[in-house]
């Protein structure tokens, strides 16, 4: 969707360019909260949201100048492309919401390989991690692509996201032995990563996505 988007970093003791998301450990549902399909009035919320999880994410990996320049603008801007003109009509944004605040996101497209879907990013606040957003986050990016009749999802991760990786091979998600090193910064700095994988066809099967 856009090429700013980071996919998994964070975990439980808060509250990729690198794909990196923060969802964070889940302590259950709550009131007032869902998922919905992003609007381009709500590109700005998630620009803070992204801004928030990379700043964390990347604290203790890139040069503070670095992630001084992650600006919540700059991510905003780049949603707002991607809303108004999507590669295809499968490339979708969604948005967690707790009351009528934004809290995190998650954006996903088709891959080459037909049948698969890729998430290309999801992040949680870090205020707001904990609750079940992730989660919500998560079951509503499968039960979305289910209903376009894709088969298996898929996502690359940080080897050192342990938190991460903990939370989405709970929900059904695990290596399938690719991985890839990333430049993160313009020195050429790399960060390693390795890809997470499911079946979500049939809920069902027993290496399916599992609903959380």
């Amino acid at each position: 969707m856009t090429s700013v988007c980071p996919l998994i970093t964070g975990g439980c003791n808060s509250a990729s360019k690198v794909s990196q998301h923060s969802v964070g450990c889940e302590t259950g549902p709550m009131s007032d909260a869902s998922v919905r399909t992003a609007r381009t009035a709500d590109v700005a919320a998630v620009g803070e949201v992204q801004a928030a999880v990379w700043r964390e994410a990347y604290a203790d990996v890139l040069a503070p100048e670095i992630i001084a320049a992650f600006e919540p603008h700059a991510f905003a801007a780049a949603w707002e492309q991607s809303l108004r003109t999507p590669p295809s009509s499968w490339h979708r944004l969604m948005v967690a919401t707790e009351v009528n605040q934004v809290v995190g996101f998650a954006a996903f497209a088709p891959t080459d390989e037909s049948g698969v879907a890729e998430i290309l990013a999801m992040g949680v606040h870090p205020e707001h991690q904990r609750l079940g957003h992730g989660s919500r986050l998560l079951n509503a990016t499968v039960d979305t692509l289910r209903v376009g009749d894709f088969t298996q999802v898929e996502l690359w991760l940080l080897v050192s996201d342990e938190l991460s990786r903990a939370f989405l091979e709970k929900a059904g998600l695990h290596p399938d032995g690719a991985w890839r090193d990333r430049v993160i910064d313009e020195h050429g700095g790399t960060a390693r990563e390795v890809r997470l994988q499911a079946q979500i066809s049939d809920p069902q099967e027993p290496d399916a996505v599992q609903p959380l």
